[in-house]
C-alpha cells in the first residue's frame, strides 16, 4: 500500500526525480501537484512564465486579475497536455476555461482541470492483482476580477479541489481527498510609454495561489499541504513597427509550503496548519538563507507577434538541483483567426533523462466572434 502511494504521489506530481547522494538534496513535496503543472501552450512555451503577460482566456491560471484588462467580452478555451510521455502514454491534463466581461470594469471566469493518471494495475501486499484502477484529480474554480483604475487591477478566485488516487479503493484504508483553496491576484498595466521611439507596454503581476485548506486520503487522520505558491512577474513589449512586437517577460515562483527537516516529526508536520505553514515557509529552511534562495523558481520568456495574429514564443525555466532539479527550454508558436487561435509549445530538457522530455502542449480559443460565427448570431 505505501509502495503504491508513493507512486502515485510521484507519478501525479510529474516531477524528474534523480537519485542523489547529496545530503542537501532536500525538495518540498505537496500533494495534488497537478495544479502547478501549466495548463496551456502560450505561457508553457515562454518558460511557464504568465504572470504579467497579456490577459488572454487562459489567464485563470497565472493571473486571473488580467481578465480586467481582456478585450473581447466573452471566450472559451480547451487545452490538452499529455504528461510524463516518456515514462506511460495514458497520463493527461484537460483545461476547458471561459470567462465573460460585463462591464468596462468587472469579469467573471472559471475552469475544469482534470487530470487522469491513466490505468494503473492494483495489487495487494503479496503482489496478488486485484483489479485495476484509473487514479484521476480535478479542480473547479470561479473568480471575480475588477478594474480599481485604468492601471490596477485585482481578483479573488476560490476552488475546490479533489484528489481520487485510489479509484475507490476505499476498504484498504484509502479515500478520495477534497480541499478547498482561493487565489488572490493583482495586476498592474500601463501602454502607450515610449522607448526611444518605440510605443512599449509593461505590466507587473503577483498571484498567491492554492492558499487554503490540508487534504487528507484517509479521513482526517494524515494531512498533507496543497501546492501554495507565490508568483511574481513583470514583462516588456515593444512595438517594432506597425506589425511587429516582441516582448519579453519574467516570472518568479516561491512554494508557500514547509520545508522537510531533519529534526521535525511527523506529526509536528501533519498537525500545522496551512496558514502557519505559509508564514514558516519564508524561513524554516535547515540550510538557512542559502537553502531559501534555492527554493525559488525563475521563468524567462519571449514572444514575438506579426500583425496580431502570428506568434513564435520561447523560454527557459530553472529549479535549483536540490530542490527538484526540474531544468529545461521550451518554445511554441500560435496563430490567431476570427474564429479562433491555436497555440502548440514543446518541451525541451537540458538532461536526456528527464520524464519531462517531449512534452506538446495544445490549447484552442475562441472569443467573442468566433462564437457567433459558430451558433449563427
Amino acid at each position: 500500500m505505501n509502495r503504491i502511494k508513493s507512486l502515485l504521489l510521484a507519478l501525479s506530481a510529474g516531477i524528474a526525480i534523480y537519485a542523489q547522494s547529496d545530503a542537501d538534496y532536500n525538495p518540498i513535496t505537496t500533494v495534488a501537484p497537478f495544479l502547478s503543472i501549466s495548463p496551456e501552450s502560450r505561457g508553457s512555451a515562454m518558460g511557464d512564465a504568465g504572470a504579467a503577460t497579456s490577459a488572454d482566456v487562459y489567464s485563470q491560471y497565472w493571473n486571473p486579475a488580467k481578465y480586467a484588462f481582456i478585450e473581447d467580452q466573452f471566450g472559451l478555451g480547451l487545452a490538452y497536455t499529455p504528461w510524463l510521455r516518456e515514462l506511460v502514454n495514458d497520463i493527461g491534463l484537460v483545461d476547458v476555461v471561459g470567462y465573460y466581461r460585463f462591464d468596462d470594469n468587472q469579469t467573471i471566469s472559471g475552469s475544469l482541470r482534470y487530470f487522469s493518471l491513466g490505468e494503473i494495475q492494483w495489487t495487494d501486499e503479496s503482489g496478488v492483482n486485484q483489479g485495476k484502477i484509473m487514479p484521476n484529480e480535478f479542480s473547479i474554480d470561479l473568480a471575480y476580477s475588477r478594474k480599481f483604475s485604468d492601471h490596477w487591477s485585482g481578483a479573488v478566485s476560490p476552488r475546490f479541489i479533489r484528489s481520487d488516487l485510489y479509484s475507490g479503493y476505499g476498504d484498504d484504508g484509502a479515500y478520495p481527498g477534497n480541499a478547498f483553496a482561493v487565489d488572490i491576484a493583482a495586476f498592474y498595466n500601463r501602454d502607450n510609454v515610449y522607448i526611444g521611439d518605440y510605443q512599449s507596454r509593461y505590466a507587473f503581476g503577483m498571484n498567491l495561489s492554492n492558499i487554503g485548506s490540508k487534504l487528507s486520503y484517509d479521513k482526517g487522520d494524515t494531512h498533507y499541504f496543497l501546492p501554495a505558491n507565490m508568483k511574481l512577474g513583470a514583462s516588456l513589449e515593444l512595438d517594432i513597427d506597425d506589425y511587429n512586437s516582441i516582448m519579453g517577460t519574467v516570472d518568479v515562483n516561491k512554494l508557500m509550503v514547509p520545508t522537510p527537516s531533519e529534526g521535525a516529526t511527523s506529526d509536528e508536520y501533519n498537525d500545522m496548519g496551512s496558514l502557519e505553514g505559509i508564514f514558516k515557509s519564508f524561513g524554516d529552511a535547515p540550510g538557512g538563507f542559502e537553502e531559501e534562495l534555492q527554493e525559488i523558481m525563475f521563468s524567462l520568456g519571449v514572444e514575438y507577434t506579426y500583425d496580431d495574429s502570428f506568434f513564435v514564443r520561447g523560454g527557459y525555466f530553472y529549479e535549483h538541483e536540490n530542490k527538484g532539479n526540474r531544468e529545461f527550454f521550451s518554445v511554441g508558436a500560435g496563430f490567431k483567426m476570427n474564429v479562433f487561435a491555436l497555440d502548440v509549445s514543446y518541451l525541451v530538457p537540458t538532461s536526456a533523462t528527464s520524464p519531462l522530455a517531449n512534452t506538446l502542449r495544445f490549447s484552442l480559443s475562441f472569443g467573442v466572434d468566433g462564437l457567433a460565427n459558430i451558433f449563427g448570431q
